[in-house]
């Protein structure tokens, strides 16, 4: 019996997600973007293959939903041939969004691919290399029940793995599917828990390893920072090693640009250019797709927020030159302040000074940011809309409104001072 193994845990592959609003950008690398969860599958594949893993686990959501035809499906079996080929075995469960309930089309898949019973939690054993992998996965796409509390006994004399998709107690942005408690999976005394569902890395235990390996690639602007897979080596049953590996081909990056030390606007595009710069060589070749955001206090913020078409198009052509196709800004957000006296503006008894006091008492009054907070969740706006406003909380509020006051006041300023 082995007394090493090398396993990679992956889950959320979404194979061939749809975009999200993106085609509707001019500019937009909408071929890199929808072609990238096949490719960080091929990577994970690879990483597989060059690290001479004996086992590959997927912890559900290998789709996204029902397949528009039969090419999703082939995709994924051509992958675990090559794994087959290789000498690699493959177990998976299904997650909410590919559950028995959802995928209507089958293919056969090759026979090293397990997959795990969605009717009640199940033991797989590979005598071989001496581990037990437990699970279940989802029959419907919502399941509301602790599918963990009924995971079978770790196996003795095996190296055991749980494998599981949930929201464990709660994560922001994931529906709460097959909740759980820490504490449940540390009492199965299994060596490694591999968990999906949640698309951001976490390792929430060490003592055993309980690890959301997050998804294996962004698909929007709400998923930034590297995506990938974890690596984990144990030997004689004990984990000797857990590491992220990198498997994005396409990476979205939210990136802050404070200029309140310009002297002048014409001074901005040039500490964007030195920004996009790291973020280009960070990214190590992949494409990158960035939301810019300018912030600080700052002598520039009248003229960038009188004529944003303009910054914005300097701005843009900046990544061109930085990355050309490679790079590609999604959005900029002029968020920056002008250099006012706010005090002695809300003083003042004119237009100018009663933005600012009402302004100033909104931010603070909790009842009535509540109010205005419910009147814009009840809004019918599209997906694409509410995920670039991405206004939930009452602080999100404040962010708007304080960006509301600056542009107002930069405006009402400029008039001012022209009249």
């Amino acid at each position: 019996m082995s007394v090493s193994v090398r396993f990679v845990h992956a889950s959320d592959l979404h194979l061939d997600s749809p975009l999200r609003g993106l085609a509707r950008y001019e500019g937009a690398p909408v071929e890199a973007i929808r072609g990238a969860t096949r490719l960080a599958l091929e990577q994970i594949v690879e990483l597989c293959i060059g690290e001479d893993a004996q086992l590959l686990l997927i912890a559900g959501d290998v789709y996204d939903g029902d397949w528009k035809d039969y090419s999703t499906g082939l995709f994924f079996a051509g992958q675990m041939s090559r794994l087959r080929h290789a000498g690699i075995r493959v177990v998976m469960l299904r997650g909410n969004h590919d559950a028995s309930s959802q995928i209507t089309r089958h293919l056969r898949l090759p026979d090293n691919v397990v997959e795990l019973s969605t009717k009640k939690p199940v033991t797989h054993v590979f005598e071989d290399i001496g581990v037990a992998v437990h699970g279940q996965g989802f029959a419907t796409r919502v399941v509301d029940q602790d599918l963990a509390a009924n995971y079978p006994a770790a196996v003795a004399g095996l190296f055991n793995i749980g494998l599981l998709h949930t929201s464990v107690s709660g994560r922001p942005g994931h529906e709460p599917y097959a909740p759980c408690s820490i504490e449940t999976l540390k009492n199965l005394a299994y060596d490694y828990f591999a968990l999906g569902h949640v698309h951001q890395r976490e390792v929430l235990s060490e003592k055993p390893w309980v690890v959301f390996s997050g998804n294996p690639q962004g698909r929007h602007m709400a998923e930034t920072g590297a995506k990938g897979v974890t690596l984990v080596q144990t030997e004689e049953q004990r984990v000797i090693s857990v590491e992220h590996r990198d498997t994005d081909v396409v990476r979205f990056e939210q990136l802050k640009v404070e200029v309140s030390s310009v002297r002048a606007a014409e001074e901005v595009p040039e500490r964007v250019l030195l920004a996009l710069e790291e973020v280009s060589a960070a990214a190590q070749g992949r494409t990158v797709a960035v939301r810019l955001i300018l912030s600080g206090r700052t002598v520039a913020h009248g003229a960038l927020t009188s004529d944003p078409q303009r910054w914005e198009q300097e701005l843009r052509s900046v990544a061109n030159d930085v990355g050309g196709d490679g790079l590609w800004i999604e959005k900029i957000s002029f968020r920056t302040q002008g250099q006012y006296d706010r005090e002695r503006l809300a003083q003042r008894d004119d237009a100018i000074g009663q933005l600012v006091r009402s302004l100033t008492s909104l931010h603070s009054d909790e009842q009535r940011l509540d109010s205005l907070l419910q009147e814009f969740t009840s809004l019918r706006l599209p997906a694409e809309v509410r995920e670039m406003a991405s206004i939930s909380t009452p602080d999100d509020l404040r962010a708007v409104l304080g960006d509301v006051q600056e542009m107002l006041l930069a405006r009402l300023l400029d008039h001012a001072e022209d009249a």
